[in-house]
């Protein structure tokens, strides 16, 4: 909060998220000064090609004289923008640059501000009835659906912390939001699938999902391997592909694009060592490679694939979303042609980090603890790290 600092000497300009965003996705050439603690920094920074970032944590600038060598390391021939968690320090910090004369702002509400960006763009490559929107949250790379057919609409991967959200959308379009569907149990984000629920939508969880020690099962709808379900002109078809997690499940929207959760991305495959370990990984990673080349490569080439997430090394499509075809995946992402144990040998040789509060996360997707929104939200505030590492998978 601000009052944890120094009040300003003398007041600064601030930027909001959604202007910083769309300076970067302008191209322009952005620096940012962030004011966090190093771990912080190195965990979970914004990040981009035109982006030059500089960590000096907050408390070098305490001093009425701020030492040389921290302002050596702060470009003076450029403006930065200077960030923080919530705001309050960055406003700090940027208040004593701008004494110094140096071209400053503040990013409003800090990294948690940057949080709160939801972006919803269209899949025009598409070509099933109605239309398909794909949600994305630029800070932990979250991807959703929303599939619009005649007045209905479905959600596929809702975040809990953007339930009103989803509301206001079919509003806009002039639709109801009659389904939200949860691809398996998430470990890097709060599911809005019962918050839906309780607000009239019918809540699907993968049938497949519930031994795992679902909590409220008995609540909502299930979704088995082969399931369908209409939303208007619609089908959204059950495809059973575990590994990433036993219940790993993707839906078929419309027989064009299949939303593949966290096991296959555009750039990359699930990591499988999640929910039981090191020690069930091999396995898992087994039952992944037969998900994958049983049940999503065998679909036409031409059939669309949009997962959970997306990395900063993901290139989006044509359209702004980051989707591919089948055949475009199997030609560019060395590990869909692989064999089985060379598959499983190079997914488990290169494990990323796991997702930060992944075990509370999966306890409160289960039901098994609660969490209220405020809780829900800083939970979740981190990178995605539910892939396998891209450098050993995704090839020249």
């Amino acid at each position: 909060m601000a009052d944890e600092f120094p009040e300003p000497e003398v007041a600064v300009e601030s930027i909001v998220p959604e202007e910083l965003k769309s300076r970067i996705d302008a191209g322009e050439e952005v620096t940012l000064l962030d004011a966090r603690m190093a771990s912080d920094y190195e965990e979970w920074k914004i990040d981009g090609p035109n982006v030059e970032s500089v960590n000096v944590p907050y408390f070098e600038f305490f001093e009425d004289e701020i030492a040389d060598d921290v302002l050596e390391q702060i470009p003076d021939d450029r403006e930065v923008t200077v960030l923080c968690a919530k705001g309050g320090a960055s406003e700090y910090v940027a208040s004593k640059l701008s004494q110094l004369d140096y071209d400053v702002n503040h990013l409003e509400e800090g990294m948690n501000g940057w949080a709160r960006i939801y972006e919803r763009k269209e899949v025009t490559g598409y070509d099933g009835p109605g239309t398909v929107y794909q949600y994305q949250r630029p800070s932990s790379g979250c991807l959703g659906y929303l599939l619009v057919s005649d007045d209905e609409a479905a959600i596929v991967d809702p975040l809990r912390a953007f339930t009103d959200r989803y509301f206001a959308d079919a509003e806009e379009l002039g639709v109801e939001l009659t389904y939200a569907f949860d691809t398996h149990i998430h470990a890097d984000h709060i599911s809005g699938l019962r918050e839906l629920d309780a607000e009239g939508v019918t809540g699907v969880i993968p049938a497949e999902s519930v031994p795992r020690g679902v909590t409220y099962a008995d609540e909502l709808e299930t979704a088995a391997d082969g399931d369908e379900f209409e939303v208007g002109d619609a089908v959204v078809e059950t495809v059973y592909t575990p590994g990433h997690t036993s219940g790993m499940t993707s839906y078929l929207l419309g027989d064009s694009l299949l939303t593949t959760g966290d096991g296959l991305f555009i750039e990359s495959v699930a990591r499988p060592d999640l929910e039981e370990g090191d020690d069930g990984a091999p396995e898992a990673a087994r039952m992944l490679y037969d998900s994958l080349q049983t049940r999503v490569l065998t679909l036409p080439d031409d059939t669309l694939v949009g997962g959970a997430h997306f990395s900063d090394a993901a290139v989006p499509a044509e359209d702004g979303t980051y989707t591919a075809t089948v055949g475009a995946l199997v030609e560019r992402m060395d590990a869909l042609s692989m064999d089985e144990a060379e598959f499983v040998e190079t997914i488990l040789a290169d494990m990323p980090p796991r997702p930060a509060n992944y075990e509370a996360i999966i306890a409160t997707n289960l039901g098994q603890q609660e969490a209220d929104d405020e809780e829900a939200f800083t939970l979740e505030l981190g990178p995605n790290n539910c892939a396998a590492s891209q450098e050993s998978l995704a090839g020249d």
